[in-house]
């Protein structure tokens, strides 16, 4: 039988009551209000926090890479960490430097002034940064002019420092320099006395071993020589005390040079020419205190040059 309305009506009017409580109370419990329900405190979604700085740590250059100190030791400069070097850290430097060594020096003349040129070019385009780690900017505007000065001596120091030799006999003698091999250097803390250390090295086929007083700009340096083609390993920077590490450089067998321009203490300077001299190494230390704005001259490159002469028969 059919169903009546009133019928229909009886039974839907729970229905519609529980929906009005249902409603009443998730009113009540969103309201805080019903008895025996905890209220739910609204959530407020967090603003955006601050941001932070991400703040540098000077690491080392070696082999093209950028290392912390094997030691894991690090130390404060003007408010920055940096890298503290090792002995360790010093062997694999020298270990990438004689690495990187051969295929330097037997790349063109030509070529490695390209790439001096280049450092040039990127230390441009960074001299801001240079500036606003300290250093002046008429330093670095002298800096980029020395890169420009070495890298246009690279295809002309041959001829100007080798050449044909008068012989009685029947024979042609030639003189040629060729790169000593594997330098190690105690950089000057100045920006501009490290370039005219690393330059006149490197232009001539060396590879380097630096050993940098002055970390913030020196490493600065270092990325503007990973993105300016110099290959991974010519030139290698170690931060720290010069005086710990530079000992270990004049000991080392496989350093072919020691250059002391950077040591400022006689006593210091005169135990590494005494331990540099157990292995014959070639020793560079200016006389007095050097004077890096004024023309640099061939001396820095041709001492660290050594010249290979070479006979041949003529009519043969």
């Amino acid at each position: 039988m059919p169903e009546s309305s009133s019928s229909r009506s009886r039974k839907s009017a729970p229905t519609s009551a529980g929906k009005a409580v249902a409603v009443r109370r998730s009113s009540a419990v969103r309201a805080g209000t019903t008895a025996g329900v905890p209220a739910v405190a609204p959530v407020t979604p967090p603003g955006p926090p601050g941001r932070l700085a991400v703040r540098k740590t000077y690491k080392l250059f070696i082999g093209g890479a950028f290392p912390r100190s094997e030691s894991g030791r690090t130390y404060l400069v003007d408010g920055d960490n940096a890298a503290l070097a090792s002995r360790k850290d010093a062997r694999d430097a020298v270990v990438a430097a004689r690495k990187a060594q051969p295929k330097w020096a037997g790349a063109t003349a030509y070529n490695r002034g390209q790439v001096l040129y280049r450092v040039a070019e990127m230390l441009e385009a960074r001299h801001a940064e240079f500036v606003a780690c300290g250093v002046p900017a008429a330093e670095v505007d002298a800096a980029v002019d020395r890169w420009v000065w070495y890298a246009g001596w690279a295809d002309k120091i041959a001829q100007v420092h080798g050449g044909a030799n008068p012989v009685a006999g029947p024979f042609f003698n030639i003189s040629a320099p060729e790169p000593t091999g594997v330098v190690g250097v105690v950089a000057p803390a100045s920006f501009l006395g490290l370039v005219s250390v690393i330059a006149p090295a490197i232009v001539t086929g060396n590879t380097v071993v630096v050993l940098a007083p002055a970390p913030q700009a020196a490493i600065i340096l270092a990325e503007v020589l990973a993105t300016s083609d110099m290959p991974g390993g010519v030139v290698n920077i170690l931060t720290g005390h010069p005086a710990e590490t530079a000992p270990w450089l004049a000991s080392h067998d496989d350093v072919n040079a020691l250059d002391l321009t950077g040591v400022t203490d006689p006593a210091l300077a005169a135990d590494l020419e005494r331990t540099a001299a157990g292995s014959l190494k070639r020793v560079v230390r200016p006389a007095g205190d050097p004077d890096f704005t004024a023309d640099p001259g061939l001396t820095p490159m041709t001492s660290l040059l050594e010249t290979k002469t070479v006979w041949h028969p003529k009519g043969f």
